[in-house]
């Protein structure tokens, strides 16, 4: 029996960003599963706090990579989300601050920041090992 693979992504509860995440990470990372680890606006959570949301999404990111071993943990910000509805400038800048955090956690896996667009397609920004 092979070992199963997995990925992580810190993404928004929108359900329009699901499947185009989860199709992204399986295709690129070459994986069988994404652990999906939602929330209204994580961007600007984890750009601001609250910090009882932001430990709250470590710990997830902690169980994905320490029992999953996933070894890409992907950090999504959108067009269009209610939680968050800022301009995509403010998006991104909160996006490279989200990584920023993730980077702190030293989970030794690659991170990567990506925008999915008023198209529903994902586009990779930041990648940081």
């Amino acid at each position: 029996m092979t070992k199963e693979t997995f990925a992580t992504a810190i993404n928004c509860m929108d359900g329009r960003t699901q499947e185009p995440i989860i199709s992204w990470a399986k295709k690129t990372f070459e994986v069988d599963y994404v652990d999906a680890i939602t929330e209204p606006g994580p961007d600007k959570i984890l750009a601001g706090g609250p910090d009882t949301l932001t430990e709250s999404i470590k710990n997830r990111v902690m169980i994905s990579v320490n029992k999953h071993g996933s070894q890409n943990v992907i950090m999504v910000s959108h067009h269009d989300c209610a939680g968050n509805p800022v301009s995509k400038e403010e998006h991104l800048d909160q996006l490279k601050k989200s990584v920023d955090v993730i980077s702190s956690w030293e989970l030794g896996v690659k991170i990567i920041g990506v925008w999915i667009g008023e198209d529903w397609k994902v586009n990779k920004l930041i990648e940081r090992i």
